[in-house]
């Protein structure tokens, strides 16, 4: 007794101070300063989105504006510099629009002179003489305000400052005071292109037919998608056991064809060899010997190849057990922590609403410049620029806040050891620790991940703008930092998932998180190569799993309408929809298994099951795991097996 006694003490009195891994009960608030950066770059969007209305942005943006500066349905003050402007447009409501079949397809624009009117033109309009008669009898004139009607057909510039004959019919569009020609026959360049694409004008009418009509057929393999989904990550803990032998023989059988390739390369190589001799002519023997040293380099590099992959098979022939052990444990966690299946939801909605916030702003910003005349625009390309950067760093702040979330409740449920004790709601709890406490770890997060971001959609905008006119050696510098700047990305987003789970344990800040996570997997690579690689096939199984098993229940349920011969378009509306579901609940389930792994590995760092360092897995986990028990004179190692 005394030397269990003395052995326990010996055993947990040095290491208290640096086995403190678990939830703690007295936390902190961590990178306050970035917090507060964060806040005075949000009070900056909203001094945007200000600005924008109050400078009357979101009037122009309905009401519409003219090339002038002057806003339509209301009396406008004077710009300087700008002779037409400051008119009282109170009773021209509307924007016409000179050439509006004049559109810029790169811009996204139409190129041509905005007048405010008070009738869009219902008739199409022949002569400058229509244009005389239509302004006598509804009082709106379509030629430029300087223009008298009465000499509409004798202006030296009335090719410029009056519509494009002949004028097509034209109505408002609702809300927004546009007049848009009715006849879509305006828009040929559109329209030749669409149906040079098509080739066949019908296949469009049955296309559109087709997904009308089985619209609630669509809505119904949508909700099937969804609930699969559901279903998958309740049970993948049974068949991720077979998906992964499956995976893990299939590379053996690929091992085994790269060994034969080996041995066949160095057959041939020999033979080679012996077929080499002075007495060939001198043309037939260089060619022989290229050969022989090209066969000596294929079996050499074939060689290290099969070596390096038989390797690798023997040392994680362990950790794919692992993976599996992990996989089930994910499964438990959102049989007890249910609320987890509506993540994507919350952060979909959430990102929604913010998009359509940003969007909206955005449209304010564009129709808050005085007059396309005007110089005055380097304040508002700034307000532009720093709107942009708000949209991925609050987009990625929202991802991370859901990282944070589910780090915290998969924490809380690992290092918990009584299941029935743990929080009625851990993912509320959670969350209310995640804004108590850490906004501004996931803050400086999600800003590291900006800074990446930035360059890498900057240049991604170059290369596209520049596609065709860059040399070949300029297009291979941009793909080559494009891509470079893609894998830093991922690399720092897994990293941020690491850190935010050792943020949720240790309530550190987010630097001290990120080495300490850093180091936990540094120390466990293979383990970490085996779950990414090994989990990721099976993830990516269950999504074409779920895709084929939609698509499969979209063609039995579009054979029973025979009279849509077009399935093409609603099968793919329902395939891209189950794929996006499949991903946003399997990436919740990903991060599960991320956070479960660096619990387990910090859990294997810093307990052996001995009194008083006991283990907080699952019994799933302890899959060759050495245990300490103690007897009343000595401490017996057990391996435990599942």
């Amino acid at each position: 007794r005394e030397f269990v006694c003395v052995t326990s003490t010996m055993s947990t009195s040095p290491l208290q101070k640096t086995r403190e891994w678990k939830p703690l009960e007295q936390r902190k608030c961590t990178d306050i300063p970035w917090l507060l950066l964060f806040i005075l770059f949000n009070v900056g969007m909203l001094c945007i989105c200000g600005f924008a209305i109050a400078t009357g942005a979101a009037s122009r943006l309905i009401s519409g504006y003219d090339s002038y500066g002057n806003t339509c349905g209301q009396k406008n003050a004077k710009i300087p510099g700008i002779e037409l402007s400051g008119r009282d447009h109170a009773s021209r409501k509307y924007v016409f629009f000179l050439d509006p079949c004049n559109i810029d397809i790169l811009r996204r624009k139409i190129k041509s002179v905005a007048l405010c009117v008070s009738k869009c033109p219902d008739t199409e309009l022949k002569t400058y003489e229509d244009l005389r008669n239509f302004s006598a009898v509804y009082g709106s004139d379509l030629c430029s305000y300087d223009v008298q009607p009465d000499t509409y057909s004798t202006h030296s510039n009335r090719a410029t400052k009056c519509p494009t004959l002949p004028v097509h019919p034209s109505a408002s569009l609702p809300v927004f005071h546009r007049c848009m020609p009715v006849d879509i026959s305006c828009y040929a360049r559109f329209a030749e292109a669409f149906i040079t694409f098509v080739s066949d004008n019908s296949v469009v009418h049955r296309v559109i037919a087709g997904v009308m009509t089985s619209k609630e057929i669509i809505m119904g393999l949508c909700l099937l998608a969804l609930v699969l989904s559901l279903i998958l990550m309740v049970v993948i803990r049974y068949i991720s056991v077979v998906l992964v032998w499956i995976l893990t023989a299939v590379v053996v059988v690929g091992a085994v064809f790269v060994a034969g390739g080996t041995g066949i390369l160095w057959w041939l190589y020999v033979d080679h060899s012996k077929s080499v001799n002075a007495t060939l002519p001198a043309l037939e023997l260089e060619v022989a010997k290229d050969n022989q040293k090209a066969l000596l380099i294929y079996a050499i590099a074939a060689t290290v190849f099969t070596v390096i992959l038989l390797l690798l098979l023997f040392f994680m022939r362990k950790r794919v057990a692992l993976t599996v052990a992990l996989f089930h444990v994910a499964s438990k966690v959102f049989t007890h922590l249910p609320l987890l299946a509506l993540q994507p939801f919350w952060t979909f909605l959430t990102l929604m609403l913010f998009w359509v916030y940003w969007i909206t702003v955005l449209l304010f910003l564009g129709s808050a410049g005085l007059s396309e005349q005007s110089n005055e625009g380097l304040g508002w390309a700034y307000m532009v620029w720093y709107h942009a950067v708000g949209l991925i760093w609050i987009s990625e702040f929202i991802l991370a806040c859901q990282q944070m979330t589910v780090a915290g409740a998969v924490v809380t449920y690992y290092f918990t050891r009584d299941k029935s004790q743990m929080p009625f709601t851990p993912i509320v709890s959670s969350v209310l620790r995640l804004m108590r406490y850490h906004l501004g770890t996931v803050v400086k997060g999600a800003f590291i991940i900006t800074l990446v971001e930035i360059p890498r959609l900057i240049l991604t905008y170059i290369h596209s703008q520049l596609k065709g006119r860059e040399n070949a050696c300029a297009r291979c510098m941009l793909k080559a930092c494009i891509c470079c700047l893609w894998c830093l990305e991922k690399c720092l987003t897994y990293l941020n998932t690491n850190a935010y789970t050792a943020t949720a344990i240790n309530s550190t800040n987010f630097c001290t998180s990120a080495r300490d996570a850093f180091f936990i997997l540094v120390e466990n690579a293979l383990r970490v190569a085996a779950i990414n690689s090994v989990g990721d096939f099976v993830l990516f199984l269950g999504k074409v799993l779920i895709v084929s098993c939609t698509a499969f229940a979209g063609i039995l349920s579009l054979n029973y309408q025979r009279e849509y011969t077009v399935w093409v378009l609603p099968l793919i509306i329902v395939c891209v929809f189950s794929f996006l579901v499949a991903h946003c609940f399997l990436s919740i389930f990903e991060i599960v298994v991320d956070v479960l792994f660096l619990c387990f590995a910090i859990d294997t760092k810093y307990n052996d099951g001995s009194p008083g360092r006991e283990y907080y897995m699952d019994k799933a986990l302890m899959v060759g795991r050495t245990v300490k028990v103690f007897t009343a004179t000595y401490i017996v190692p057990i391996t435990i097996f599942q």
